[in-house]
């Protein structure tokens, strides 16, 4: 169906900007902007404001907002029950999109959201609904990750402390005084994880998910998790490759004319904590797996770059990670190896 109405949203952490343009047969209405609070009171005054000035939240509609991180969470969950499209983009796709552009300010930017949604309505593609399940777990992703910098940080001090020249008495004292709140970082740390694994078995399709893609050698459990969440379920990607390509871990050509001939890359716009999670299983499967083993004896025997090759095989993880989950099927293992 062809788009009437088109609503661009500025997100931040306290407010809304919200302007919208009604397309007229073949022109375009003022744009119209209004100020609400990021909050569910303030999504049912947007609502009715939008509802007086007759733009109907509704098929024939479509919103733009760019990617705030938890901010537009709530946003995402009103466009998500309501059946209505949220196009969540990359900032600097929106940026990029503009041309020369100068000034700037929440105003200006709902309203530039506003015209990017009119100018590439045909190419836009509507955000899959929010899972709930995948919230709790980035949130708890999150609480991990944070417990597992304090454990590290106060661990670090206290084997600084031996090792500084201070006197024994008083690095004794020191261990003594931080080890509880060890203690107590790491008892955290049980609860989380625990909760995790609850919140996967909770829901069937997280759940089998999850099982698919621990079958792929060198998926473990914590990268697995992180998978479900950066894809939404894997319902944000359309294709192995895109989904390797978010990660960080697809090679791109640099070149031009004559002069410049650069060496084959990866970009450095990526997920980096989950391309740093996907090195560590590409180290694992090596050790552990006699294909990837046999892949990396094979190509550096070659000459290759011992890097080189350990992007190889994360870009092979994830597209077979990919193709379990997407033919709902386990990992089957079919190497074997040439004497």
């Amino acid at each position: 169906m062809q788009k009437k109405y088109f609503i661009g949203i500025d997100v931040s952490k306290h407010t809304l900007d919200v302007c919208f343009i009604i397309r007229e047969q073949d022109s375009l209405s003022k744009p119209l902007w209004q100020q609400f609070a990021n909050t569910p009171t303030g999504l049912k005054r947007m609502q009715k404001w939008l509802a007086t000035h007759k733009v109907p939240l509704s098929e024939q509609t479509i919103a733009v907002i760019e990617n705030t991180g938890i901010y537009h969470r709530l946003l995402w969950q009103f466009f998500s029950q309501l059946q209505v499209d949220l196009c969540i983009e990359n900032a600097a796709q929106v940026k990029w999109s503009l041309g020369i552009a100068r000034g700037k300010n929440d105003k200006v930017d709902s309203r530039r959201l506003a015209l990017y949604a009119v100018r590439h309505a045909d190419r836009l593609k509507p955000t899959p609904a929010l899972h709930q399940q995948v919230t709790v777990l980035k949130d708890l992703l999150s609480l991990r990750n944070k417990l597992l910098q304090q454990i590290g940080s106060i661990t670090t001090g206290v084997k600084e402390l031996k090792h500084a020249g201070i006197s024994a008495s008083f690095t004794k004292t020191s261990v003594k005084l931080l080890q509880p709140a060890i203690d107590g970082l790491k008892q955290s740390l049980k609860k989380v994880e625990k909760q995790i694994k609850d919140t996967i078995k909770k829901e069937e399709v997280l759940y089998n998910t999850y099982k698919r893609l621990i079958t792929v050698p060198g998926i473990g459990h914590i990268t697995a998790i992180y998978l479900i969440c950066c894809s939404n379920v894997f319902t944000l990607c359309t294709s192995g490759k895109q989904l390797a390509c978010y990660c960080g871990v697809v090679p791109f050509d640099y070149q031009s004319g004559i002069s410049i001939k650069g060496k084959h890359q990866v970009h450095k716009m990526a997920n980096k904590e989950l391309k740093h999670l996907l090195h560590m299983c590409a180290l694992t499967s090596i050790k552990n797996h006699p294909e990837f083993k046999n892949y990396y004896n094979r190509k550096k025997a070659e000459g290759k770059h011992a890097l080189s090759i350990l992007n190889a095989i994360k870009n092979k993880l994830v597209l077979r990670a990919f193709a379990v989950v997407k033919n709902k099927r386990d990992y089957v293992d079919n190497f074997k190896k040439i004497a």
